[in-house]
């Protein structure tokens, strides 16, 4: 999971606060220490680790002391804080042209999963009310052309070609002509890379900058490439201008170097983030947001706008309907589980929920976890309609049969009604006038 080795660390250093009642100078130098080779150790650059500790002591130190705070407490938002500053301090959103057509340019090494976020964007865009359109200005790399094309099937967009063509600029030229002839409001321009930064990549990106003007440059770079992709996006934005950074391949990432670094080199924030291999899987990057993650306070309002994203709002009414009524059966627990698996299944939710961070769900606990989905989703596909709606009527013979069907023992199934039963339970105790509901492990 992401940032899981830097989080891991830094949850460590506050727990040894936590437990202090007051705070010397000893105690904050000794957990600034710690603090400062957690962040070496995440390939974090040097320089900004060192600022970075110096301003945390510094305020540490100072006597702003919040009165529902106590001293460990006021470190750790101190921390919080400076983190996401580090990162940007707030959502950095793209720019669109006032006229109504905006041009986003696609640039960075080769290797970094440029094509692919093209079309992850092109779905970000659809989805927030836009209509946009690929253009494929890569005449070097072998099937360039064809990935964008395939990328752009997937994404359900049009994709911009010309193979009879060399020419980036001519084939960019032509394609703003050709979105603006269908009705569309953004193109998107996949360029060229190479493995690394040379005089005639960055000539031909001016090139292409200088005659179509685009409202933003975004930069694409590989979160696992660590402090190189930072030096490479210090090298594109001083060769090229860029407005912003795409960082892939973050939710791989247990360092996390570059993400926490790339805004105090260069100076441009990062505006997206890649958190999957599927074409849905791009996201807004929030500072403050991964912040709260870094340090194992989750990220409630991303989860909130996961499942509003996911959860159509009739389904949602419907869903609290029944379970007010205690009409919630396994055919509605199926469907939940498909909404999960939806949202990345649960590798891609634990980091959100408050305490359950690195450290809290091991990747073993996590893999079986899904494991666990795969089972009970076996055995209730292995069901009749009814027997999901009504699971009073599943007898001996009936659970041996969805064994059976299923490929799992009869204790499985067993296994499945019993949480199905506690499940119910739990909501009818949460839905008694002024209950409150205490989830295991005693996250509520």
């Amino acid at each position: 999971m992401a940032f899981e080795g830097l989080s891991e660390k830094l949850q460590g250093v506050f727990k040894k606060l936590k437990g202090k009642g007051v705070l010397s100078e000893r105690d904050i130098d000794e957990a600034m220490r710690e603090i400062r080779l957690a962040l070496l150790e995440a390939d974090v650059n040097f320089k900004v680790v060192k600022d970075f500790v110096a301003r945390v002591r510094e305020k540490a130190l100072g006597t702003e002391i919040h009165a529902s705070l106590n001293p460990g407490q006021q470190v750790i938002k101190i921390v919080a804080d400076e983190l996401a500053s580090l990162m940007g301090g707030t959502n950095s959103k793209l720019t669109f042209s006032p006229s109504g057509f905006t041009i986003l340019m696609m640039v960075g090494l080769q290797g970094t999963g440029k094509t692919t976020t093209c079309g992850k964007l092109a779905i970000y865009l659809t989805k927030n009310g836009k209509e946009p359109m690929l253009c494929a200005c890569d005449v070097y790399r072998p099937a360039a052309i064809e990935q964008l094309e395939i990328v752009g099937e997937g994404a359900k967009v049009p994709v911009y070609t010309d193979r009879n063509s060399k020419d980036p600029v001519k084939i960019a030229e032509a394609a703003v002509k050709e979105a603006r002839r269908l009705g569309k409001n953004v193109l998107i321009i996949d360029t060229a890379g190479r493995l690394q930064i040379d005089e005639p990549l960055m000539e031909e990106l001016r090139s292409l900058k200088k005659a179509i003007r685009p409202h933003e440059i975004l930069l694409v770079v590989d979160s696992l490439m660590g402090q190189d992709a930072v030096s490479s996006a210090e090298g594109f934005n001083e060769a090229l201008g860029v407005d912003g950074v795409i960082m892939t391949k973050l939710d791989g990432d247990s360092r996390g170097g570059a993400a926490l670094s790339t805004k105090s080199v260069t100076g441009k924030p990062i505006k997206f983030i890649g958190v999957g291999e599927k074409l849905d899987a791009l996201e807004p990057f929030h500072p403050e947001r991964m912040a709260s993650r870094i340090l194992g306070m989750g990220d409630v309002m991303s989860l909130i706008e996961k499942l509003e994203e996911d959860f159509e709002e009739e389904q949602a009414a419907e869903l609290e309907r029944k379970m007010k009524k205690m009409e919630f059966t396994l055919e509605d627990f199926l469907d939940q589980m498909g909404q999960i698996k939806k949202m990345g299944g649960l590798a891609s939710l634990i980091g959100m929920i408050p305490g359950m961070g690195a450290g809290k769900v091991t990747d073993d606990q996590l893999a079986e976890g899904e494991v666990e989905f795969v089972r009970m989703e076996a055995v209730m596909r292995s069901m009749t309609k009814q027997e999901r709606k009504d699971p009073t009527i599943l007898n001996a013979s009936r659970r041996k049969r969805i064994a059976a069907g299923s490929g799992q023992p009869v204790s499985q199934v067993n296994n499945l009604i019993k949480r199905y039963d506690e499940a119910r339970k739990m909501m009818k105790s949460f839905m008694k006038p002024g209950s409150k509901m205490r989830l295991p492990g005693g996250f509520m």
